[in-house]
Formats: structure tokens, C-alpha cells, sequence
């Protein structure tokens, strides 16, 4: 364990009187086989380039970098030096979210038009990231996931009602050259509720049919309800999944399921979205 708060150092060296706790990073490399850096968001990016220069497999928590110019130098020394790097997109491991990309790959859902996110907690106030930055690498790395597509434009809106120049609230809008905007189907509807112990995933037999003679009628549109239907979801922790997964590609025996590739687009599109904030929500085009 590396960290530079003293207070912290001795909580830990109390707590886990067996594991090295230090205040050097390069005693903590020359120790270790990998290393998860759950840091400060502005030194993921030097923390995961030090690890790779040392030939450690790294987890960099999100979001990945700040910048995409940051995210692309870390994805370029991982390729460089061949060190494994994955990008701690947590939700991709959520055994919800991989029903949810088995659906749309089926075409259970039929053509996709909109997906919606909503984070209602709170969480972490932090001085060092917004609102954006701090829940935003979730909802991209989703979309990113069920769509396997980068957009084509973002646009960004908030306010800071806690902290001076510290968004609270943003609301952005993510378009894709596919027409999707950002889970409702032709054919069905889902809603993925992680608030829900048990019944995260409900499938709604939900959509619009338009017969293709009357393509250009709006009368001719008629909505279809159905049954709804509740998938059977693996009570996985996906924290738990994403650590044993990275233990693996530590190891050798399995490649990085969001590697740091994934992580640049990820960050591209936050960075995006970034510019369009500071630009009072005009649209960015990646």
C-alpha cells in the first residue's frame, strides 16, 4: 500500500499490520507483481506510466486520464512496453449490464433508439472532479459497451450549487452516427435498475409497429404492450469480478477486457463533453 497522507499511512499499518505501507512508489514497485491505482484523477495517468515503465500490470481506476492526450500517452506505453493496463469501467463487469449487451447483439430489442441514464446519488463530493468526470466514465463506458460505436457529437449543460467551478449536476447528450442518442427498442423496452436487490433487469414487451405501406403516416403507427419479463441475473458483486478478472490478465492467462484502448475513448468523449460545459452547452464534434 503507497500513499503519501501520514494519517492514512498509519491507519492502514494498524489495520494490516502484515502489508507493506509506504510513502515511496518505488519501494511499493519493486515489491509487488501489479497495482491498482485508486488515486487523485489527475495522477492516474503518471502513476500508470510509472508502473508500466516498471513492467507492472496496472487497474487505473476511472476516470482513466483527464485528458485524451494523457489517456493516449498511458495507452501508448502499455503497447510500447507491452505491459497489460486495464481501465476500471466497473459497470462493464456488472452481470446486468452483460445480459443487457446479450440482448442488444440477439436483437432482442430490435433497432435501438435512445438510451437514458440517471445517477441519483450522491456519492462522494470531491474538490478535484466534477460531477462529469466523477460518474461519467460509468454511463460512457455503458454506452460505448451495448452500441460498440464512438459518437459523433456531445453536449454538455451544468451547474455548481456546492462548490465554486465544481459541476454538481451535468446533463449530457451523447449522438451517434447510428442516430442513437443515448434502452428503448423497435421491438421491446429495458430498464436496468442497480437500486434493485433482486430484480435489476426488467425486459418490457414495448414498442412501436409501423406496417411499411403506411411508412409515411402517423396515423399508421400503433404501440404494442406486452408481458414483461425479469432475467434470471447472476448475484455477482461487480467489484469482486473486475479485481479476480484483473488478477487474470496480471497473470497472463486472459487479455484486458477494457484495456487502455477503451479507456482513451472513454476519455475522449468526457474531454468532449468537457468543452461543450465550458461553452455553455454548443455542441462539440469528435
Amino acid at each position: 500500500m503507497c500513499d503519501t497522507s501520514e494519517p492514512t499511512r498509519q491507519r492502514l499499518a494498524r489495520q494490516y499490520p502484515a502489508t507493506l505501507v509506504t510513502a515511496d512508489l518505488n519501494e511499493l514497485l519493486g515489491r509487488v507483481d501489479a497495482v491498482i491505482i485508486a488515486a487523485p484523477a489527475g495522477t492516474h495517468a503518471a502513476l500508470a506510466r510509472r508502473c508500466i515503465e516498471a513492467g507492472k500490470p496496472c487497474l487505473v481506476e476511472k476516470p482513466f486520464a483527464l485528458t485524451t492526450k494523457d489517456a493516449e500517452a498511458v495507452a501508448a506505453a502499455a503497447a510500447s512496453r507491452k505491459v497489460p493496463v486495464l481501465a476500471g469501467h466497473l459497470l462493464l463487469f456488472h452481470p446486468a449490464v452483460e445480459k443487457l449487451k446479450v440482448l442488444v447483439a440477439a436483437g432482442e430489442l430490435g433497432q435501438l433508439f435512445y438510451l437514458y441514464g440517471m445517477r441519483l446519488n450522491l456519492g462522494q463530493v470531491r474538490q478535484d472532479e466534477n460531477a462529469l468526470w466523477s460518474f461519467g466514465p460509468h454511463d460512457v463506458s455503458v454506452a460505448l459497451y451495448l452500441l460498440d460505436e464512438m459518437p459523433v457529437r456531445v453536449a454538455a449543460q451544468g451547474r455548481c450549487y456546492l462548490q465554486p467551478q465544481v459541476e454538481d449536476v451535468v446533463f449530457v447528450t451523447i449522438e451517434f452516427q447510428s442516430g442513437v442518442l443515448a434502452h428503448v427498442g423497435s421491438k421491446k423496452m429495458v430498464v436496468f435498475d442497480d437500486m434493485e436487490a433482486r430484480e435489476k433487469l426488467r425486459v418490457y414487451d414495448k414498442g412501436v409497429e409501423r406496417p411499411p405501406e403506411y411508412a409515411s403516416y402517423g396515423e399508421a403507427l400503433t404501440i404494442r404492450e406486452g408481458d414483461i419479463f425479469i432475467p434470471n441475473i447472476a448475484n455477482v458483486e461487480p467489484l469482486a469480478a473486475e479485481l479476480s478478472h484483473f488478477v487474470r490478465v496480471a497473470r497472463g492467462t486472459e487479455p484486458p477486457r477494457t484495456g487502455a484502448a477503451d479507456g482513451v475513448r472513454v476519455v475522449r468523449v468526457l474531454e468532449a463533453a468537457s468543452r461543450s460545459l465550458a461553452g455553455g452547452g454548443a455542441p462539440v464534434t469528435l
